[in-house]
């Protein structure tokens, strides 16, 4: 249940008179339902779109009753449903426009295809695929695949086949190929992308090994949300630095 700025509990996140709140008294809401919750995670979904406070003159973020609620409906469909924010954006949005709107099916947190980590068109429907798909969906050679799984591009899955996200791979690096960057040039990024998973997963362990079931589903969803800010700083990065470069 969500408290009020006093530390009560009330129903809903309005308070009575439903005074304009700071980032940090919502935080205070939001913890008792979702311990886990930051100011940096409630930042981001701002970022994304899925809240939109009041700004004060000088810019600080002002946070009404249904901000908190909106709020806590977004964290809620997350960890119950690991829906992306795209997803729950629409279906919100749809509500507030007095539209129909049924809450879309979730994926399975494991899956990499359902949506959370920007599916699109042409990716593959499943979670694990054989060879002979990947070679199709990416239109790859044998002696391409052969090639890039020799430098740790493309790897299969310890239980035999691929994920289906390395359709993606397959198809990105062939994209690269063709300004000639070869798989030995793109070792470095394969190295980069490990130790980023690596510092991820090391701030979601905790949450994986809390008792409550909710708060390990929530891992995955963060973890999504940490991979996603991550590949936004890359590319910021890489963007930034080419700029330094080219003039």
């Amino acid at each position: 249940m969500l408290r009020t700025p006093t530390g009560g509990a009330g129903h809903g996140t309005a308070t009575a008179d439903d005074r304009p709140m700071s980032i940090g008294t919502v935080l205070l809401q939001l913890r008792d339902e979702f311990p886990e919750v930051t100011i940096s995670k409630i930042r981001f979904l701002e970022a994304e779109g899925l809240i939109e406070p009041q700004r004060t003159p000088s810019g600080y973020r002002k946070f009404r009753g249904a901000d908190v609620e909106r709020l806590a409906q977004v964290l809620r469909m997350q960890r119950d449903h690991y829906l992306p924010l795209k997803v729950i954006r629409e279906h919100l949005d749809a509500l507030a426009r007095g539209e129909q709107s049924a809450l879309p099916s979730g994926g399975d947190p494991r899956d990499p295809t359902d949506g959370g980590w920007g599916a699109g068109p042409g990716r593959a429907t499943a979670a694990r695929i054989g060879r002979a798909e990947l070679l199709a969906a990416a239109e790859v050679t044998e002696s391409d695949l052969d090639e890039w799984e020799s430098y740790g591009l493309v790897v299969p899955t310890t239980e035999g086949g691929y994920d289906a996200e390395m359709v993606t791979v397959a198809k990105l690096v062939a994209d690269l190929g063709r300004f000639g960057l070869e798989p030995r040039h793109l070792r470095a990024i394969r190295a980069a992308a490990d130790r980023e998973a690596g510092l991820i997963e090391q701030v979601v362990a905790p949450l994986r090994r809390h008792r409550n079931p909710q708060t390990r589903a929530h891992a995955e969803a963060t973890a999504r949300e940490l991979a996603e800010l991550s590949v936004r700083l890359h590319s910021a990065l890489v963007q930034t630095a080419l700029r330094v470069r080219l003039h």
